[in-house]
């Protein structure tokens, strides 16, 4: 790809990126402020976070692998569900993720 192709490319999705931002910025506040679209626009950061973090647990370029990735998210998710403090999920997943990585 050419130079002046991926300029093009950058600043054509750099607009995009623009223009959504700004039709998000248009809507009317009345829109906004409906009980059922507060509630699902509470959800979607939680969403797309969780749905980043399964892509990169499973995903190494365009193949799916199991490998500690995914044991550490394993971990983690079974820390955070017995209520353990942040750094101690954090702790466990990379610690996981890292004695998997040995033992493959």
């Amino acid at each position: 790809m050419s130079s002046g192709t991926m300029w093009t490319l950058v600043l054509g999705a750099s607009l995009g990126c623009y223009l959504l931002k700004l039709a998000g910025l248009s809507v009317p506040a009345r829109w906004v402020e409906q009980p059922y679209v507060a509630r699902t626009v509470d959800f979607v950061p939680a969403a797309l976070l969780a749905a980043l973090v399964a892509v990169q647990a499973v995903a190494s370029e365009q193949e799916l692998t199991v490998d500690g990735r995914l044991a550490g998210l394993a971990v983690a998710a079974l820390a955070l569900a017995l209520r353990a403090p942040f750094i101690v999920v954090l702790v466990l997943a990379g610690a996981t993720g890292a004695l998997v990585h040995v033992l493959a």
